[in-house]
């Protein structure tokens, strides 16, 4: 499961790596987000609009909910698998589950994101790891919908993270379940395709070598917990590096740029 997930920089730099201009967003936008949590608004970009960037809820609420769901995550096997077996390739079931089924087929988006965070199946976020790509940032596999509110007449944009199972980095952690992680090459088809086969293929674990992540403090299961120390390691990474690169070059970055910044230019 991705509960928790980081974004490190600020809009204009999000709108040149994905060629996208963002909308206008609102004080409740929080960026950089080191801790992004179900509920949050977060930028995505829609198979509808894919070249702009919008910010929708994490956490899908499907057109037909009667109150809002909160679906954080869309299990690529749907109903298959349910021994959680990591080498699985069979029938993505995802096609047929009642809250997905339309979202996948024609409701897809790009989640943004620079980092996730994962725990073991047993302990979860009191045990969390910082996963992590050599590139920054990257585009998470999602789909959307958009809800309204009978007695407020107020319209939900919400998206849920696509999963599959892990790769052998998340393994090591201990963790059943990994986001869908999209190679850059393949994030327009995911936002192109048109038939089912196209679709269900990129629902694949990503690439062993380019992963590794690193154990951090647990305060990340806080929702109230928001600052770059939450991305500070506490021990060694799952894979031997030289030195650990990404809370170092965070901090010799600075994290001083807000919105504010962002208006006054």
């Amino acid at each position: 499961m991705c509960g928790r997930y980081i974004l490190i920089d600020n809009i204009k730099s999000y709108e040149k790596r994905f060629n996208a201009v963002a909308q206008q967003y609102s004080a409740r936008v929080n960026l950089p987000n080191f801790n992004v949590v179900p509920g949050a608004l977060a930028p995505v970009i829609t198979n509808d609009k894919p070249n702009e960037i919008q910010f929708f809820h994490f956490g899908l609420t499907p057109f037909w909910a009667k109150k809002p769901m909160y679906l954080i995550n869309a299990r690529a096997e749907g109903d298959h698998n349910s021994d959680d077996d990591p080498n699985y390739r069979g029938a993505k079931g995802i096609i047929s589950k009642p809250s997905f089924r339309k979202p996948i087929r024609s409701q897809r988006c790009l989640v943004i994101a620079d980092y996730f965070i994962e725990g073991p199946k047993k302990e979860k976020l009191d045990k969390p790891y910082l996963v992590y790509l050599k590139r920054q940032p990257i585009a998470l596999a999602g789909i959307w919908d958009e809800w309204a509110n009978k007695e407020t007449g107020e319209i939900i944009h919400s998206f849920s993270i696509i999963t599959t199972t892990p790769n052998k980095v998340i393994q090591q952690i201990g963790h059943h379940r990994s986001p869908v992680i999209l190679h850059e090459s393949d994030e327009r088809k995911w936002l192109e395709a048109e038939h089912l086969n196209q679709i269900t293929d990129l629902l694949e674990p990503y690439t062993d070598d380019e992963m590794n992540a690193y154990p951090i403090s647990k305060r990340i299961k806080s929702p109230r917990e928001n600052d770059i120390d939450l991305l500070q390691a506490i021990g060694e990474p799952i894979l031997p590096e030289i030195e650990l690169k990404v809370f170092r070059d965070l901090k010799l970055q600075g994290m001083g740029y807000t919105k504010r910044d962002e208006r006054s230019e």
